[in-house]
């Protein structure tokens, strides 16, 4: 895979590339580039920004900008990119991240998220250069970074072998293996601590039992919304 981010704070992504699952997928052959449009503005002392027409509070990021960055990134007509790649804008109102979005975007080779930032986008960015819009909540960030950086985490860790253990992206909270349910509960040693107990079909031994136990408790929590979780028995 080939995952471009467009964004004008290419520094903040110096922490996330050196998280051990990026590093895994980057030597496996997977690339993440952070792409900065600032130096590619046809306008003078590096603006990329205006305010918007109809007035208000804030500015917005320029069509002619990301014409300009996304024509000197791919040496394409941006309106055309789509066709070859996924581009999708990363904005509030955009399709709600999910188990089956990361899916579809891990089978892609080539996707570009683009960062919004201040009051976002030109809307004829989103309208005639992006294939998708996405977003990670119904709530609003002061740009697009840390989205781009959940899309990535999201994402990178569904390649092959990018995590530690091959079934670890498999049978997760929200995955096809659990019907799309959140995970179920899991404990570690000590099997006792201050009176609370591991649950015995954890200690069993018994795998089928244990399946059985943890799609119940997958099924309880998916039905119990924002309810905590009961306590073990």
């Amino acid at each position: 895979m080939k995952l471009d981010v467009v964004t004008l704070f290419p520094d903040w992504f110096s922490w996330f590339a050196q998280q051990r699952h990026v590093r895994n997928a980057f030597e496996r052959g997977h690339e993440m580039r952070m792409l900065d449009p600032r130096p590619h503005t046809p306008l003078s002392g590096g603006q990329v920004d205006d305010t918007p027409f109809g007035g208000g509070a804030g500015m917005v990021l320029r069509v002619d900008v990301m014409d300009a960055a996304l024509r000197a990134f791919y040496d394409t007509d941006p309106a055309e990119l789509r066709q070859s790649r996924r581009v999708i804008a990363l904005i509030p109102g955009g399709r709600l991240l999910d188990d089956h979005y990361v899916d579809e975007l891990a089978a892609e080779e080539d996707i570009t998220l683009l960062c919004g930032r201040y009051e976002g986008f030109d809307e004829r960015i989103v309208q005639h250069f992006c294939s998708d819009t996405l977003s990670v909540g119904r709530y609003v960030l002061s740009g697009g970074e840390l989205a781009a950086m959940v899309v990535a985490d999201a994402v990178l860790r569904k390649l092959p072998g990018s995590l530690g253990h091959e079934d670890s992206a498999v049978e997760e909270s929200f995955s096809a293996a659990l019907e799309g349910q959140p995970e179920y509960p899991h404990y570690t040693r000590p099997a006792e601590y201050r009176g609370w107990k591991v649950p015995d079909v954890l200690l069993s031994g018994h795998h089928a039992e244990i399946r059985t136990w943890r799609r119940m408790r997958s099924q309880e929590r998916g039905a119990g919304g924002n309810a905590l979780p009961p306590a073990a028995d």
